[in-house]
């Protein structure tokens, strides 16, 4: 019989936002302290980690001295200094992700590279270093332009329609994709522990908010046949294990009208693509990620019910101190279940939480979604003008 991890067990996080508060609400399940580093002191962590530092997540030297007296470190979000890590991980300290991974999956452009690499389908690119590289024919539109590093909730990606639209192109190093006329958007999350044992869960379908470039609404069981969430399973399972990961990995896919799945992109952490799994699954993806970095046994990703996600997103004529208009109707409602994740301060398109909605069947989940929609606005007590 092994031991269990006692108060003086230290685990760092790097980054405080709603991704650690959830985390740590799963970890206080089974008593493992988490620390938080966080640049901003009214981070959603601050109220609820075992200790919070205020600093910068993507300075050496206070990265570096946060990981010092921890046990085992962990990241909310790629943007840290994986120098930092890279020193902490050369000294013995167990770093998952591994930085290795973080510094590839932070830049779109070797993320691309990987994919082609190991026989990963995905769509054609090319790489920029600027806007002046893009070419002028029209032939070549529309396709989308990303930043190779820097981009987060959909910003840092532009799809760019006709040559008229270079004046909108960011002028920097960029992956140019063709644009994939898809007929389904896919995300799949998989998990992987040191002793290399992996699970993935069921397939979810993802609807985009355009304006924003964020995922507006998910859904489980995806509408798709059993032999396409099987591929895509297969397939997240194939690339945690090309990337010999620890820790939890979402994949986001294109289906094609042809049928084919091609990876979109990859988060090396628990994904917003992920939030449902809290009702929705046997193990939520944060406990998942609690097993997996502490090499325990995975646990059980079956849907447990039909279900969906609705991010809670600022409301574009709003900024300044939040307010949840319509809050007290969504919790009257059977199989909703809201989340706010503690931000103070709201503005366009900023995630300020979410709402999980369960039902029978997907049906009923995406009717009730739309009644959820209708109810609750993230408002701010300024409008902007």
């Amino acid at each position: 019989m092994k031991k269990w991890y006692g108060n003086s067990f230290r685990l760092g996080m790097i980054g405080g936002g709603q991704l650690g508060r959830m985390f740590i609400q799963e970890a206080a399940n089974l008593d493992v302290h988490v620390h938080v580093l966080d640049n901003d002191e009214n981070s959603p962590c601050k109220q609820i980690a075992s200790s919070f530092t205020k600093g910068s997540i993507t300075d050496f030297d206070t990265v570096y001295q946060f990981g010092k007296d921890k046990e085992l470190i962990t990241v909310e979000i790629e943007n840290v200094s994986i120098e930092a890590l890279e020193q902490l991980e050369s000294e013995g300290k167990k770093v998952f992700p591994q930085p290795r991974i973080l510094k590839m999956i932070r830049d779109k452009g070797l993320q691309k590279a990987f994919y082609v690499n190991n026989g990963i389908p995905t769509s054609p690119f090319y790489l920029i270093n600027s806007k002046n590289e893009i070419s002028t024919d029209p032939q070549v539109y529309p396709f989308v332009q990303k930043m190779r590093t820097g981009g987060y909730d959909g910003k840092g990606v532009q799809i760019l329609k006709k040559v008229e639209d270079l004046s909108k192109a960011f002028d920097a190093p960029s992956v140019i994709e063709q644009l994939i006329p898809f007929e389904k958007e896919l995300s799949v999350i998989v998990a992987r522990n040191e002793r290399g044992e992996s699970v993935a869960y069921p397939s979810v379908e993802c609807q985009f908010n355009e304006e924003a470039n964020l995922v507006e609404l998910l859904f489980t069981p995806a509408q798709i046949s059993e032999d396409i969430d099987r591929k895509a399973q297969k397939l997240a399972l194939e690339l945690i294990e090309s990337l010999d990961l620890v820790g939890i990995l979402a994949v986001e896919f294109f289906l094609t009208k042809e049928g084919d799945l091609l990876v979109n992109e990859i988060a090396p952490r628990p994904h917003n693509s992920g939030h449902h799994t809290i009702e929705c699954n046997s193990t939520s993806q944060f406990a998942q990620h609690l097993r997996s970095i502490l090499n325990l046994p995975l646990g059980d990703t079956s849907i447990r019910t039909a279900g969906g996600m609705i991010n809670l997103l600022g409301e574009q004529e709003y900024s300044g101190e939040v307010i949840y208009d319509g809050l007290e109707d969504v919790l009257a409602m059977e199989g909703v279940f809201p989340h706010i994740y503690g931000k103070v301060e709201t503005k366009a398109f900023r995630k300020m939480g979410h709402v999980t909605i369960t039902a029978a069947s997907v049906e009923l989940v995406l009717d009730k979604a739309e009644r959820v929609k209708a109810l609750i606005k993230v408002i701010g007590e300024r409008r902007n003008n």
